[in-house]
């Protein structure tokens, strides 16, 4: 099963939401829509459900051109992340919508239904109504209905937003084994690089209405082709500097330099973007290699095992995100220390010319 899109655009009053796109999309894997709010991610989505008409392009589903069939002919499931369930019908029925609609034996619907209820924890809820369920069950019985249906292609818009961190965690751990071996193509749509990440599969990065890089999630978190990828694949956002290179080193701010290896020592003398995640900037020497910052700490916050501090020095305002509990004194100076074989070095043209 394959899911293509060719050269697809969207307008909007004669804006462009969407501009020239082509992916193709298959089975087997997660495909992860990764890009800020705004970006177009719901837009591309809507587009590939047939909510919204396509302004060019087309979009086929194993081979066949269904740019101008309705979402109901396209055999589709859409996910949003909003619970979306018949408030007066029972669970079991919720599940059963699309079935019966499709005019399916009853026999063959309880099967399919009991099946994704089983799947989803849900079997003991089957005869209540949506709102004496919880968030999370209630989210549930939406992603029931995607399996029960059976879909070509199942399109799921951050569909754990509005739940509580730990149904979030549980289901972000269960979704890639409930769609695995089913033979659809799967769309998950999010803002959050870390949530692509413990997915795995495929990633779409976006940003500003187009697609910046498609392929294997560990490889374009590692590689990046772009500035604006690298931007897009970090949270908190990527520490950026413009550095210039000199002969086998590279010097930040007049004063803080460092040598380069690899690729990076064969770069032409001149300035470079340079990005470093937050993750690779710490408030302690690791390892004799890494380089010190001086910067005054502006602000900073613990979540969970993990301490970050902002800090500002010459014209940057950098993150530092480090494991364990680190403190802090807000408006005071601090040594951070950055490792310079995580850096990404790009050119006047934004393109990525080589790593640390």
């Amino acid at each position: 099963m394959a899911f293509e899109i060719k050269n697809i655009t969207k307008k909007v009053d004669g804006q462009t939401h969407i501009k020239p796109t082509s992916l193709i999309l298959e089975a087997g894997h997660f495909n992860v829509l990764l890009g800020e709010t705004g970006a177009g991610k719901t837009s591309l989505i809507k587009l590939m459900a047939g909510l919204d008409r396509v302004a060019s392009g087309q979009i086929l589903m194993n081979g066949q051109d269904i740019t101008r069939l309705s979402t109901q002919k396209r055999n589709i499931s859409l996910v949003h992340q909003f619970f979306v369930n018949y408030a007066h019908m029972t669970v079991f029925d919720n599940i059963a919508s699309p079935l019966k609609v499709a005019g399916m034996a009853k026999s063959e619907i309880a099967g399919r239904v009991e099946e994704a209820a089983d799947i989803l924890q849900l079997r003991p809820f089957l005869a209540r109504r949506p709102h004496e369920l919880s968030g999370g069950q209630q989210q549930r019985c939406a992603l029931a209905r995607a399996i029960a249906k059976e879909s070509n292609a199942i399109f799921l818009d951050e569909p754990l937003a509005n739940l509580d961190y730990k149904l979030r965690e549980e289901l972000r751990e269960q979704l890639p084994e409930l769609f695995a071996g089913r033979g659809a193509v799967v769309v998950y749509a999010t803002s959050e690089p870390e949530e692509a990440l413990l997915l795995g599969g495929k990633t779409v990065l976006m940003n500003d209405g187009r697609v910046t890089q498609f392929g294997t999630t560990a490889e374009i978190y590692r590689n990046p082709l772009d500035i604006t990828s690298a931007k897009v694949f970090s949270d908190p956002p990527i520490n950026t500097a413009t550095v210039t290179k000199k002969g086998a080193e590279v010097v930040l701010n007049g004063t803080i330099k460092w040598a380069l290896d690899g690729d990076a020592a064969n770069l032409r003398d001149g300035d470079y973007a340079m990005a470093i995640r937050p993750n690779d900037v710490a408030p302690l020497r690791t390892s004799q290699s890494t380089v010190g910052v001086t910067g005054q700490v502006q602000v900073t916050e613990l979540s969970g095992s993990e301490s970050s501090a902002h800090f500002s020095f010459g014209a940057q305002k950098w993150v530092s995100l480090a494991h364990g509990v680190h403190i802090y004194d807000i408006g005071q100076p601090r040594e951070f220390f950055l490792d310079p074989s995580k850096c990404f070095y790009f050119g006047a043209d934004g393109m990525l010319a080589a790593r640390g």
